[in-house]
């Protein structure tokens, strides 16, 4: 018999919210190592409270964050970067008036080996054939889309073993949405990364992910697969 592998990570009993507002209500996901989970609901159901608390961006009321069978629970971001996770907010995470490329250099920070860092920047042009191509440009002139790859490419320069990535559909036109969806994809075959996925483009993030969960009002209330859930081909009794 193997020796079991613990989760990449593991929320349980997860309670937060906004000063006295409480938002997340006895929340618990896991996710494997290599594996997409997306967290799909309606507005307001507490996806990106969620997310937020994981990375360490907003405390944690009660329960318990552990990142490959550490606790991390109200960990600072900034450790969690050191740690192997990586954030990508709604907003486009680009530094506007520096170039495609002086924003992956920024991203590559930690590397402190000149011939890693080369080669991961490769591989993100690989990923992206895009930001190759514009790497003199500065990054607030590129669409919407092309930030959202280049924060994505940004995340990835560190070479993160757990990606948390909220709405990259947001605003992006849709050939360039399945662009990224696969991309992600493709980073969880090939590297090994894990990634939590927020998203109201449900059809989309069905298709990527391994596993769901439902929120509704702060609570998981369904945990299915994505392939169990996309065949449904309806979801608005969930929201």
């Amino acid at each position: 018999m193997g020796v079991a592998t613990a989760p990449r990570l593991q929320v349980e009993g997860l309670v937060t919210g906004y000063r006295r507002k409480q938002v997340v209500f006895d929340f618990s996901v896991r996710v494997e190592p290599g594996e997409i989970v997306a967290l799909i609901g309606h507005n307001g159901a507490g996806k990106t409270t969620a997310l937020k608390a994981i990375f360490g961006l907003l405390r944690a009321w009660a329960g318990s964050v552990v990142f490959e069978g550490q606790v991390v629970t109200n960990s600072p971001p900034d450790a969690n970067v050191r740690r192997g996770m990586a954030y990508i907010p709604q907003e486009r995470a680009v530094f506007p008036d520096l170039t495609v490329a002086e924003n992956l250099d920024l991203g590559g920070l930690t590397v402190t080996d000149p011939a890693v860092r080369r080669q991961r920047l490769e591989e993100v042009f690989g990923l992206f054939p895009v930001l190759r191509e514009r790497r003199r440009q500065r990054a607030g002139t590129l669409s919407g889309g092309e930030q959202r790859m280049l924060s994505l490419g940004i995340a990835l320069m560190i070479r993160p073993r757990l990606l948390l990535v909220d709405e990259p559909s947001l605003g992006v036109a849709p050939a360039l949405v399945q662009r990224i969806m696969q991309t992600i994809r493709q980073v969880c075959r090939d590297q090994g990364v894990s990634v939590v996925l927020v998203e109201q483009n449900v059809r989309q993030a069905l298709q990527v992910a391994d596993r769901v969960y439902v929120m509704r009002t702060g609570r998981v209330i369904l945990e299915e697969s994505g392939a169990a859930l996309l065949a449904r081909g309806q979801w608005w009794d969930l929201f």
